[in-house]
């Protein structure tokens, strides 16, 4: 990509889009063109056919997803196929009618079987059955990868698929009810510190922010603690001091990857600058009885760590002193879930920044 050639970014308001269009910005590129949900709604076949035909972009990278945690995906089921696989379908397709010259197509690694070797590699993927909370999701995920794989087949696009762990970084979701899982613990952390300071104006001043349901900055002190009891922070006083106990959803023993966006990010740039679609496949593509598939690239660390030894690592970080217990009552997800990322680094690429420093980079901002 030349500085100044068009670039589409679907989603920069989000956790992925606005570390993309950080990176951008910071690279000196000039012309990256974005819209807001108001302004174009990706669902809408007909808006994304006159985008692109009034501005032509160059390139692209869809950001853009409806996405949430393990109880909005299990939720929205239909909502999260449908909403993803229109995204998908329209963004897609006009590229590849407007001869964009390169897309990037942003999924996630929930796309790989539930019991899949670990790490996973690429060519782990449909090998067996999904996770049932999140399959809705996954199975729209997998059918933008391999969107763009038959598109390049068929018609000699150059189109690219990532597949991201577990990201958290600047601008990411809070909401209790549909964040994932790092910035839940970040913030209910925090807010269990804060209802252990009896400090309630710092609770109210974060619902301001970041929004709580049924609940305001303006509701009742009884109401508030009502509702994030429902969210697992449970009070009560002691010599008539507030004391806080964080119930976590599931066992704690799930091993999870997380993955700073900014690096990310970086990676993501990194390959629409320097690689192309036959250099993932190497070589050009063949007209014979070979098959090509599974060519989307993992984006990780390589590391994995517990939800329990997460939680207590934003415990310290966060400065919250009460107690944290774990409901094994509740669904763990998929058990493990670390990536292969020797595709990645053999293009060029690792992951810079470690956990603890990406999660109080975080905190920090909150």
């Amino acid at each position: 990509m030349n500085k100044d050639n068009s670039i589409f970014l679907a989603g920069h308001r989000g956790l992925v889009g606005s570390a993309i269009m950080k990176n951008l910005n910071q690279k000196g590129y000039n012309n990256v063109i974005v819209r807001t949900h108001a302004e174009l709604d990706l669902t809408n076949q007909q808006a994304v056919e006159a985008f692109f035909s009034e501005f032509k972009p160059q390139y692209v990278i869809l950001a853009a997803a409806k996405v949430g945690g393990i109880m909005a995906n299990n939720t929205y089921r239909a909502q999260f196929i449908y909403e993803n696989l229109q995204i998908q379908n329209n963004v897609i397709h006009q590229s590849h009618i407007h001869k964009v010259k390169k897309l990037l197509f942003l999924g996630s690694s929930c796309v790989y079987p539930k019991n899949a070797p670990q790490p996973m590699s690429e060519e782990h993927l449909l090998t067996s059955e999904l996770e049932y909370t999140n399959e809705p999701y996954a199975i729209a995920k997998i059918a933008g990868m391999k969107m763009c794989e038959a598109y390049n087949l068929q018609y000699g696009d150059n189109f690219i698929s990532v597949m991201p762990t577990n990201l958290y970084g600047y601008n990411d979701n809070y909401h209790l009810d549909n964040s994932h899982v790092l910035p839940a613990l970040i913030r209910k952390m925090h807010l269990s510190k804060c209802i252990g300071n009896n400090d309630m104006d710092a609770v109210r001043a974060d619902i301001k922010k970041y929004g709580a349901g049924v609940v305001n900055d303006q509701s009742p002190d009884a109401e508030i603690l009502s509702y994030l009891e429902n969210h697992g922070i449970q009070v009560s006083m002691v010599d008539g001091n507030p004391s806080v106990r964080l119930r976590l959803w599931g066992s704690g023993k799930p091993l999870r990857e997380f993955l700073w966006s900014d690096d990310m990010a970086d990676a993501c740039v990194f390959l629409m600058e320097n690689r192309d679609f036959k250099d993932i496949i190497g070589g050009t593509i063949d007209s014979g009885n070979s098959q090509i598939r599974n060519c989307h690239i993992n984006i990780g660390t390589g590391k994995e760590i517990t939800i329990r030894d997460l939680a207590f690592l934003i415990k310290d970080i966060v400065g919250f002193k009460g107690e944290i217990v774990f409901d094994d009552t509740k669904p763990d997800g998929t058990p493990r879930k670390l990536l292969n990322n020797s595709k990645l680094e053999s293009l060029g690429w690792v992951s810079k920044i470690d956990l603890p420093q990406g999660i109080s980079k975080v905190y920090s901002q909150y």
